[in-house]
């Protein structure tokens, strides 16, 4: 039903805003237009429209592109843009859950001192800096003018190429992680059980990562489920400032060229991803907590 709704309101909105994938070309004349416009559909009300396109769907059909790669398959092109993008947010995500986990027991562990004063601002600068800044700033840095160590754009150059596109993509998340894992571990680090540990005298790493870690991971599980599917799907500026052929680039070049069927297609793809992973973080409350009951089960 979520779903259903998703698309209904994008069809709606994308076909509402004036202009059209046609309207742009040059010289074309108004029969050309209209037969242009009767041979996708797109001369029918707006209703009909809607109502063919779902009947499409049902048949697992897409749509072709328009303009993008004109009379592709919109299936075939996201089947070849998502790997791309899935290769560099899998590296980002990994990396980003592993340093910010780590980073978010140091700051609860050492609350009040310079290590968490570092790391609390270091993590605010991080996500304060939008994407861009960040990839301009390390292309600069290790790409440009200072330090030739890694290429400038693409990821033809093997396991280097994907060094800084991976780094900018997962610093945001990894920050928030960070933010996420010392507010939830200061909450479990209070707790009576945890008290009792530390007062058995078990070493701080065993009180932490053995006792207090489990109930801390919730909240963080949380955040991870929309940013796993936004990550996945591709950073449409890390992928646009490193000239990467990722569907989150393709998305945006998508909306500038009024390719709607190719718009449809990815906006379906990302918000069918973004339910599969919030279903994916129910289970895990379940195995991370076994006391967590979901909809539906024995109390």
């Amino acid at each position: 039903m979520t779903l259903m709704l998703i698309i209904a309101l994008t069809f709606i909105l994308m076909n509402t805003v004036p202009g059209g994938p046609f309207l742009g070309e040059k010289a074309i004349s108004p029969r050309v237009l209209a037969e242009l416009e009767a041979k996708y559909g797109m001369d029918k009300p707006l209703p009909i429209q809607l109502l063919n396109y779902f009947s499409g769907l049902i048949r697992g059909d897409l749509g072709v592109s328009l303009k993008m790669q004109k009379n592709r398959p919109v299936a075939t092109i996201i089947g070849e843009m998502f790997p791309v993008s899935a290769r560099i947010g899998s590296i980002a995500l990994l990396w980003s859950i592993i340093v910010g986990v780590s980073l978010g027991c140091l700051a609860a562990d050492k609350r009040g001192r310079w290590q968490d004063s570092v790391l609390q601002v270091v993590s605010t600068l991080g996500i304060a800096f939008p994407s861009f800044v960040n990839a301009t700033v390390l292309l600069v840095l290790f790409a440009g003018g200072v330090l030739h160590i890694f290429p400038t754009t693409g990821i033809g150059r093997g396991a280097i190429s994907y060094v800084l596109p991976c780094f900018t993509l997962g610093l945001s998340p990894m920050c928030s992680v960070t933010r996420y894992t010392r507010s939830a571990m200061l909450d479990a680090l209070s707790k009576e059980y945890v008290k009792t540990a530390r007062a058995y005298g078990f070493p701080s790493q065993k009180v932490i990562f053995k006792y207090a870690l489990r109930n801390a991971l919730i909240p963080v599980v949380t955040y991870l489920g929309p940013l796993t599917a936004s990550v996945l799907v591709g950073g449409f500026v890390v992928e646009t400032v490193f000239n990467i052929p990722g569907l989150g680039r393709y998305l945006i070049q998508s909306i500038s060229n009024r390719d709607y069927p190719l718009i449809m297609g990815t906006t379906i793809f990302f918000a069918s991803l973004v339910i599969a992973m919030n279903f994916i973080v129910d289970i895990l409350y379940k195995i991370i907590d076994p006391r967590i009951h979901l909809s539906g089960s024995e109390e």
